[in-house]
């Protein structure tokens, strides 16, 4: 226990050292809130320490085992939030404060004041697809004009401090704990009888804009969970501007069924009077989104496509004709959001002019970065790069095209998207993941030995139970083919991150396959062999039979077809298992280059990735 005598003064902030360093904020109107810090070698470990200020002044702390708040503590009690085993599932907790009501409670609980907020100068943004590239790309923006840059999307890929980007970095994980536990024992003190913990999101939602509060950021760039109307960032009242990217039928089972439903949630994020834009639109969402922002007197633009003329020469970061959209649209609300910020004049002589964009519009556009979306990354584990001089290849090459397109429009882009970078084989998109590229040379060298090798393209899909394969899998197929590029095997895995467990990126794969249902995967592969086969099977996706393959049958798998364009289809009980065959595949045959496609689920490509970092 430890003892120690506060100033009376009505704010003061004192801190010491035990070990290692304390820091104790005291505030004489609220209860004492403070917390612990212990470095022990490369983890920080926090305990939370919290009492009552008594009528003399004292303040008594008691400092818990920091052991039980390392990150992957954090990362259970975030999965504790998770009140759905999987998507789709109604929530079994009553609730009698509605969920805005109730995330205005907690933003409260967290000491966060509308002033605050206001000095946060949000650009919020809402749409089904593109929503997250746009919000990249306005951060990236943003950042390259000077200023401090808070960024909040989701889902993220492997670790959770993805979510948070602080000037274009996640979040440190000793920052990421500090805040976590803080936002989490403050909430814990403070709930109701009617008022539990908040649901997952919900609580990365107030985390987030408790970090870019304390984090003094310039502007906060927020990405709309689901919808817009009832999604938990919509506690937000008085952003800078709104943007709405393309619009699709996707999370019906929540927003409706139909495109008109669809829009009137995505309005919601609109505010009287502030400033919002959007892309072309199907005549029946354009609709309500002008109805809606008639009824609000909000001023909303509808922003075309980005001319690649504009960006004079310089490539997007972000790749896919489709992010000439997204673009477009993170250039309108930047443009606004300086306006509005009073920092125009600093970037624009015209404010209406979009045809000579300033230099740090064009480094952001070109350096925006987003992992999973439309990224190439070339798998290093196979082989190291070579030397020109060096004439022998040991190994094929491996390639993973990933993308984690979940709707039908974004799969139709997704498969475009890969069907042109695979017939551009565009080394400039190349990410190698297990060693370091210090000269671009060796790209090229790569690119040299591809040329006399044979590509083939393989599919690795899956996608979550709660979406519609009978409408994603044909876009893969009819698309793609529609470019020339056939698939010589399709790949159904399941996915090893689970819906109701968070999970770090030093967590461990899991290698017990017995227990795996792959009645989802079996259904999927009849259904593939139906569309791109041709074969007159029963699909049914709606069975519930678990079934189980052996790891010694898949690890016995033919070598790839080089003769057929559907040369086969298979169900691996794990990805660790897919990403060995596939490795194995091009150590075998030193002239094939195997080109996959992973797509479906941002879970599974996230999976992938992790993966393939290991």
């Amino acid at each position: 226990m430890i003892s120690m005598r506060l100033p009376q003064s009505k704010e003061a902030k004192i801190s010491f050292t035990i070990k290692t360093r304390t820091i104790l904020s005291y505030n004489a109107d609220q209860f004492i809130l403070g917390h612990v810090v212990l470095s022990l070698r490369h983890n920080t470990l926090i305990s939370h320490v919290i009492k009552e200020m008594g009528s003399d002044g004292i303040l008594e702390t008691k400092a818990y085992d920091p052991s039980l708040y390392s990150y992957e503590t954090a990362m259970e009690a975030l999965s504790s939030l998770i009140t759905q085993k999987k998507r789709g599932e109604p929530s079994t907790i009553v609730e009698k404060y509605g969920k805005l009501d109730r995330m205005q409670m907690y933003v409260e609980i967290l000491g966060i004041k509308e002033e605050h907020m206001a000095e946060l100068k949000i650009i919020h943004v809402a749409g089904t697809k593109g929503k997250g590239s746009t919000c990249v790309f306005s951060e990236s923006i943003l950042r390259e004009c000077g200023f401090r840059t808070g960024l909040f999307i989701s889902p993220h890929l492997i670790d959770v401090r993805e979510r948070f980007r602080i000037d274009g970095l996640e979040i440190s994980e000793d920052k990421f704990l500090n805040y976590f536990w803080e936002c989490w024992h403050r909430i814990k003190e403070n709930l109701l009888k009617d008022l539990p913990m908040p649901p997952l999101f919900q609580f990365l939602t107030v985390l987030a804009l408790k970090i870019f509060i304390c984090e003094k950021v310039d502007v906060a760039i927020i990405e709309v969970g689901l919808g817009g109307k009832d999604d938990s960032t919509n506690v937000i009242k008085k952003p800078v501007a709104c943007g709405i990217s393309s619009l699709g039928m996707d999370h019906m089972e929540i927003l409706g069924n139909t495109l008109e439903e669809i829009a009137s949630h995505k309005a919601g994020i609109f505010k009287p009077l502030i400033p919002a834009f959007t892309v072309y639109q199907r005549p029946e969402a354009i609709n309500v989104l002008q109805k809606r922002a008639s009824e609000l007197t909000v001023p909303l633009d509808v922003v075309p496509p980005l001319d690649p003329k504009e960006l004079k020469g310089v490539e997007l970061g972000l790749a896919g004709d489709h992010q000439f959209i997204n673009a477009a649209l993170a250039i309108a609300l930047c443009k606004c959001w300086l306006q509005e910020t009073g920092n125009m004049k600093y970037y624009f002589q015209n404010k209406s002019s979009r045809s000579n964009l300033p230099e740090p519009f064009l480094r952001g556009l070109s350096t925006a970065h987003l992992s999973g979306r439309a990224q190439i990354v070339y798998d290093a584990s196979v082989k190291s790069c070579k030397l020109l001089d060096e004439q022998e290849n040991s190994s094929g090459d491996l390639i993973f095209y990933l993308d984690g397109a979940h709707s039908p429009e974004s799969m139709e882009a997704c498969a475009r998207w890969f069907s042109k970078a695979v017939k551009e084989s565009n080394s400039s998109r190349f990410e190698v993941i297990g060693e370091s590229v210090e000269n671009s040379g060796r790209l090229l060298e790569r690119e040299n030995l591809h040329s006399r090798k044979t590509s083939k393209q393989i599919l690795l899909f899956n996608c979550m139970e709660v979406r519609n394969p009978h409408v994603l899998l044909p876009q893969i197929v009819n698309n793609c083919a529609s470019s020339g590029v056939h698939f010589s095997k399709a790949i159904f895995a399941p996915s090893m991150s689970k819906y109701n467990k968070v999970t770090s990126a030093a967590s461990l794969v899991s290698s017990d396959t017995a227990t795996e249902n792959l009645s989802w995967q079996l259904s999927l592969q009849k259904l593939w062999e139906k569309l791109a086969l041709g074969k007159d099977v029963a699909v049914n996706l709606e069975s519930n039979k678990t079934t189980t393959v052996s790891p010694d049958e898949h690890a016995s798998h033919k070598p790839i077809s080089l003769n057929n364009h559907f040369g086969s289809t298979a169900v691996f009980p794990s990805l660790p298992l897919t990403i060995k065959w596939l490795r194995d595949s091009v150590r075998r045959d030193p002239s094939l280059r195997l080109q996959v496609l992973v797509t479906g689920s941002l879970h599974l490509v996230g999976d992938v990735l992790k993966l393939l970092k290991r």
